[in-house]
Parts: structure tokens; sequence; C-alpha cells
């Protein structure tokens, strides 16, 4: 082959090397559309569970609306974003069959047939140049304007990011519209996506626009795969349209997490004979409202507030203002202010109040100083007072649940129960006509103390721990897990019980302290079982209790 003569034999040699090598083209060739009918399935795929999907999220949208009036606007605007991505859908799905009609022999005559067809029953999926001609392409150079083009193609795609962008421009300047910033600089990110861009490489000295790069002497299949590739494309933008504009009206509401029932009343002094009246309803708040996000101020209202008035602030808890007040003449009190409320995007709203409620001379009064009820086996302090009268003058009695009253003070005492049930206190005072009575005796409930829970590490026992805490377990705790009274519990003895190499094992002793073979299946225990802890607690009242905890082991 490379010159001179050559026999039969060497001739008949180079042309079978001619046909070999124009087979392993043909076979690389066939190996790359495999590749390009994949990746199409898959992207037929995706724009189906896609469109099914935003088909839901509209609905969903749609029904939000009875619930959350914010949200109409929203609804509105996504229905014009859709339109706008619908169109331009469309174009491509007719593009691309006009593309496979002119370049598939049996579907040369009708377009229908061509939309329908599967790319892997096209006779031409191979042809180079059948779709850079109807595209424009036929030469590397500008590409050709018209109907049904690559330059059409791409000033649609063009447009409909343009459009979309001043969709949501023009909808942040409107406050019913309005996005957080982040989802604002976050859903034009995703518009850009579908924006045409060149990638300006240069080939055999022409540099490449995006219509070469997606159609330029492309093979069918590679040009239909990319078109719904676009197509894909849109769809993904108009998921993304549906999420920020559907969750835009709720993230710019306050999210009430708190419901709790309130009681609301004219006055909570009554005098005899007169009627009651209370408005009692269930009242919505934010745990998650702090001192940058609302503000409690006493004394001015909102145009005062709006032009900076500061007024007495009041400290904020839970969402929730903590009102506290010194009291000082008797009659009737008034105060006003104003809630000053930040919204997200930054603006503020003032909602006005009023309050009011009556100072009265104090009469006797008793008080458990650390809870509202009495426990039984413990020690409990208790307050005494009384109006005008100093607390050295003052004594206390009491009677019911075995009560004993020990004075530790002026105005101080110490009960304590061996009983439970209930306790009537009385208050007497000593006046210049003597001993007399402060009132009527006063009510409190005697409760046992409850049963206590185990600790590990100075806290109460998890569900779950990692093997390794486990294993730096030493000895063992007890109290009463959200019992704020001071009560000191004992860990008497205990038994530890897991699987350790998928043996059961066992180890009890006593006091707090665990002995080495009972840390030993602690830090040993499997992973993925659970071990177990009885202990027997003796707590103040020197009552002994059992109790239980099964900690599952974690990595």
């Amino acid at each position: 082959m490379g010159g001179g003569k050559e026999t039969p034999r060497q001739k008949m040699i180079g042309m079978m090397y001619l046909v070999l090598t124009a087979l392993l083209a043909m076979n690389v060739s066939k190996q790359i559309l495999q590749g390009y009918l994949s990746v199409n399935e898959s992207l037929v795929k995706s724009k189906e569970n896609l469109t099914e999907n935003n088909t839901r999220v509209t609905k969903a949208f749609e029904s939000s609306i009875g619930g959350n009036a914010a949200a109409k606007p929203y609804y509105e605007k996504a229905l014009e974003a859709q339109k706008m991505i619908s169109e331009v859908d469309k174009y491509i799905s007719e593009l691309r069959a006009k593309i496979v009609a002119h370049t598939e022999p049996t579907a040369q005559e009708n377009e229908k047939i061509a939309d329908t067809l599967n790319l892997r029953r096209m006779e031409k999926m191979d042809d180079y140049d059948m779709p850079s001609h109807m595209l424009g392409l036929g030469e590397p150079k500008e590409p050709e304007k018209g109907p049904f083009t690559a330059y059409e193609l791409r000033q649609k795609m063009t447009g409909l990011h343009d459009k979309l962008v001043a969709l949501v421009d023009g909808m942040q300047k409107d406050p019913k519209t309005k996005f957080l910033d982040d989802d604002y600089q976050g859903i034009k990110k995703k518009f850009a996506s579908i924006k045409p861009t060149d990638s300006k490489r240069v080939e055999d000295g022409v540099e490449f626009n995006w219509e070469m790069d997606n159609f330029y002497h492309l093979p069918l299949a590679a040009v239909y795969t990319n078109l719904n590739k676009f197509q894909t494309d849109l769809k993904n933008v108009e998921a993304e349209v549906l999420q920020v504009f559907s969750g835009a009206s709720g993230k710019l509401a306050i999210k009430f997490d708190a419901i709790k029932a309130r009681v609301v009343a004219p006055s909570s002094y009554i005098a005899a004979g007169q009627p009651y009246t209370a408005d009692i309803f269930l009242a919505a708040s934010s745990s998650k409202l702090a001192a940058g996000d609302m503000e409690i101020l006493l004394g001015v209202d909102s145009a005062a507030a709006a032009s900076g008035a500061k007024g007495e602030l009041v400290p904020l808890q839970g969402g929730e203002g903590k009102l506290s007040r010194t009291t000082g003449g008797e009659g009737d009190q008034e105060y006003k202010g104003v809630i000053k409320y930040k919204n997200p995007d930054g603006s503020f709203k003032y909602y006005p109040f009023t309050g009011a409620y009556k100072v009265a001379k104090s009469a006797a009064s008793v008080s458990a100083d650390q809870m509202n009820v009495f426990y039984a086996g413990v020690p409990n302090p208790v307050t005494a007072a009384a109006a005008g009268i100093s607390p050295s003058d003052i004594s206390v009695s009491a009677t019911g649940s075995g009560v004993r009253v020990t004075p530790k003070g002026a105005g101080k005492y110490e009960f304590n129960f061996s009983g439970t049930g209930e306790c009537m206190v009385s208050v007497s005072a000593k006046t210049k006509d003597g001993v007399k009575s402060q009132g009527p005796p006063i009510k409190f409930r005697v409760k046992p103390l409850p049963k206590p829970e185990l600790k590990i590490g100075g806290k109460y026992a998890p569900q779950e721990m990692k093997r390794a805490d486990l294993g730096m377990v030493s000895g063992l705790g007890a109290g009463a897990n959200g019992f704020d009274f001071q009560a000191n519990f004992i860990v008497q003895s205990y038994e530890v019980t897991g699987k350790v190499k998928g043996k059961l094992a066992q180890e009890a002793g006593s006091g707090n302290n665990l002995s080495s073979a009972a840390a030993a299946i602690l830090k040993g225990a499997d992973v993925n079982t659970k071990v177990y802890i009885d202990a027997k607690v003796k707590g103040p009242d020197g009552k002994v209790t059992s109790t239980t905890v099964g900690i599952k082991v974690s990595k």
C-alpha cells in the first residue's frame, strides 16, 4: 500500500486491512450511539417524574390558599412562570419532531409519528448531516436565522431566562410577593442554568458557539438527546419555581409553635355579689422569637415606637414577654404599650395593647418556698406573712397527713409529713388585743415523693449510649427527673445484665460504685444490643424503690 509494484497477494491483504479499519470505525460509532441512547432514556424518565411531581405540587399549592391568603399572589405568579416555561417546552417538542421527520425515512411524511418514535428504532440515528442542515448549521459559521433553527431555539431559551428574571425582580419590589434574600438570589441562579452560553472553544481555527456545541455535525441520537436534556432543565426550573414560590408566603409569616390556653378577665379582684367575667381561648406564640425579632415596649403607642421611642422594655422568655412590677398604692392600675415585631424582610409591624390590675390590701399568706405542694418524707420550707404584722409576731399551725411544724426563724417554718393527702394551715398573729386568726385555714396537697430514676455520669440514663461512653461508667446515681425539690436518693444495690461477644453476662453488687466485673459488661457490651441496670434506691423518706433502665448500645 505504500507504493511500488505489489503482488496480487499483497493487494488482497491491503484491501482486507482497509475493510477491517472501516469495520472498527463503525463499531466505535455504534458504541458511542449506545451511550446516547442510555442517557436519552434516563432523561425521558426524569422528565416524566418531574412532570408528575410538578403537577402534585401545583395542586397542593392551590389548596394551601384556603388556609393562607398570603399564598394567592405567589400562586398566580407561579402560574405565569409555568406558562412561559410550557411555551418553550412545547416549541422544543415541535423542533425535535421536525428534525426526526426531516432525517428518519419512516417519519418523513408525518411529524406526529416522528414525535412519538423511539430513538432506538430509528434507522438514521447516526446521521451527521441532516440534523445540522435543518438547524441551519450546514457549515461552521454563523447560524442561519429562521423558524425551527438552532438560532431560534437559542433566542427562545434566552428570552425565557430574561422573562423569568424580570418576573421575580418585579415580585421582589412588591410586599405581597417579596422573597427572602437567599431565596431570591438562589432562584435567579437556577434561571441562569437554562440561558445559552458560548463555550468559545476553538477547533480547526473555528470558535464554537452554543449552537455548534449542541448541534453541529452531531448524529441524530446526540441532537435528540440534547433537546430532551433542555426540556429536563426546564422541568427542573419549574420545580424550583413551585418550591420557592409556595414556601415564600410561609417564610414571611410568624411560625407559631406554642399553643396555650389563656384566660383574660377585666378584673381578677371581685367584690362579693358582683359577677366574674373572663375570655377563655387558645393563644398561639412562637418560642423562637428573641430580642432581635420582637420588642415589648411599655408606655408608648405605635406611632411613638415607629418614630424610635423606646419606652420600658419587657424581657422575653420563650417568645413571651414576662412583665413584673412592684406594687405600692392600692386601687386600679392601668398600663399600655406596643409589641414591635420585625418581619423577615426587615420591616416592622406594631401591635398596641392595654392592661389593668387592682392592688388591694394584702391578707395573711402561706407559701411553700420550693413548690406549690408539700411532699411527704422530706423537710418542706414554708414562709408565712400577714399584712401589717411583723414576721416575729406570726405563728403557724397545721393539721393533717401527720404534719410536724418546726419554727426556723421569723416567719419561717419547716413542715415534715409522715403521710399523704391534705394539710390545713392556719396563721395567727399577736396583736394588742391578743392572738387573732388571720383568715380561714389554707388547704395544701401532700404528695409522695416521685419514683427515682438512675443517673449515669451525673445525668439521667438515656435510651441509647455509645459503647465507648458506657465503658467510662464506674458508678451510679439516682434522682427524681424534673423534680425541683431538694431530695437525696442513694443507690443501695444494682444488677447489670448484657450481652458480651454474644453471651449473656450478669453481675450484681452493693453500693453505688460498680464492681470491675459489672463495669466490664458495660465496656464490652455488643453493639445494637441493650444493657439493663436494675437498682434498689433509698429515698430521703427511708423507702427503698426498685428502678430499671435499658440502654441501647451504639458504636
